[in-house]
């Protein structure tokens, strides 16, 4: 049986963990980054949100991810076919698109009450006496093609609309001692970055500078989409990073 102890986010969500013999395990589901497709919670659907999934991440540190908006962590245990989650703490910021916060609701409710699991390589199912939440795995961060390249913005992403890049050259460097560097295109970045299930985070990121009022929603942009956690994809040359909302960068390597 595995204990996970986690430090806490923000608000302590309590869990009952059920009780029972366990069964063969149909796999491991640590070390994954899984990503809520569908579920449902005391006999209604969870609404999962375009740009808003909730994710989870089974750990050494514990249990983490996002819960639609928010992000939240905390302890579990497995023993067999058997799981149960305990002291989870979560953020608590207010999420304005339509139906986040219903779909944050429901999904820590269903945690909550999870009993067992059973999965396949593709696909973790989480599930109790009232609930069954189905997740997806996601791919692992490319942090081997991410670090030691210069990249340079070109594009920002909100949905399916793309914009041009103003201002001076902005640009993201990641390094393999967690150190990162780059710029909005008017203000310097520096920090560093973990890598936490399926994103890269950025929790010691800190900027200076000014911005012209022509380069502030640039600025902002960027910021937001570093700041709030991303994941990346590189396919030769070409850097795509995404946020939730849809928000995204697209940088390319240094020439």
């Amino acid at each position: 049986m595995r204990s996970r102890p986690v430090a806490a986010l923000g608000c302590l969500i309590a869990l009952l963990a059920g009780c029972g013999a366990p069964g063969e395990p149909s796999g491991d589901p640590t070390g994954i980054a899984w990503e809520l497709i569908e579920g449902t919670v005391d006999g209604n659907p969870v609404p999962v949100i375009d740009g808003y999934a909730p994710t989870l991440s089974l750990t050494d540190e514990g249990v983490s991810g996002t819960s639609a908006c928010n992000g939240y962590a905390g302890m579990y245990e497995i023993a067999g076919d058997q799981i149960t989650f305990s002291d989870v703490f979560g953020t608590e910021m207010a999420c304005a698109p339509e139906g986040v916060m219903e779909s944050e609701q429901a999904f820590l409710q269903g945690l909550l009450l999870v009993e067992t699991f059973s999965m396949t390589d593709e696909s973790l199912t989480l599930s109790g006496e009232d609930v069954e939440l189905v997740f997806t795995a996601l791919p692992p961060v490319p942090t081997a093609d991410l670090t030691g390249t210069v990249w340079v913005l070109e594009s920002l992403v909100d949905e399916d609309s793309v914009s041009s890049v103003g201002g001076e050259r902005a640009t993201l460097e990641l390094y393999s001692d967690n150190s990162m560097l780059g710029s909005t295109g008017c203000r310097d970045l520096h920090g560093r970055y973990e890598v936490t299930g399926a994103e890269v985070t950025m929790p010691e990121m800190a900027a200076e500078g000014d911005c012209s009022p022509d380069l502030q929603a640039q600025d902002s942009h960027v910021i937001s989409v570093l700041g709030d956690g991303f994941r990346a994809s590189v396919e030769g040359q070409v850097l795509s990073i995404t946020s939730s909302g849809g928000l995204g960068l697209d940088y390319r390597a240094e020439s």
